[in-house]
């Protein structure tokens, strides 16, 4: 009987597909652009979509002279923000994997899919 349980479990295990995408990029309006498609072609395919939640915004800060040799209070700030957000995609079928590699998304967008 106990066999049969976990056999239950595994069978429900496997139906229940998940893939976690993480999307990074530097502009924010590209990325709820990709985002918004990768929904959209989930919804469509009839799985279920978690999300998207942002994650914190990694912020890299650099600080240089402006001068080469002199001028040592004269600098110059850069950063570069980089945005990310995660889609939780469940119930996922093979109908629904095949549009999402399929998908052409904005140049600049990095996608990272995990299946679980």
């Amino acid at each position: 009987m106990a066999q049969a349980a976990a056999t239950a479990k595994k069978v429900a295990k496997e139906a229940s597909t998940r893939i976690r995408i993480k999307i990074r990029a530097y502009d924010h309006k590209i990325i709820d652009q990709a985002t918004r498609t990768i929904i959209e072609t989930a919804e469509r395919t009839g799985a279920r979509v978690i999300g998207p939640v942002p994650l914190p915004t990694e912020k890299k800060k650099w600080t240089v002279n402006r001068s080469t040799f002199v001028h040592k209070n004269a600098r110059e700030q850069f950063e570069m923000r980089i945005h990310k957000r995660i889609v939780d995609i469940m119930d996922a079928t093979a109908k629904t994997i095949d549009s999402l590699t399929s998908l052409n998304l904005p140049s600049g967008v990095d996608v990272e899919i995990k299946m679980s």
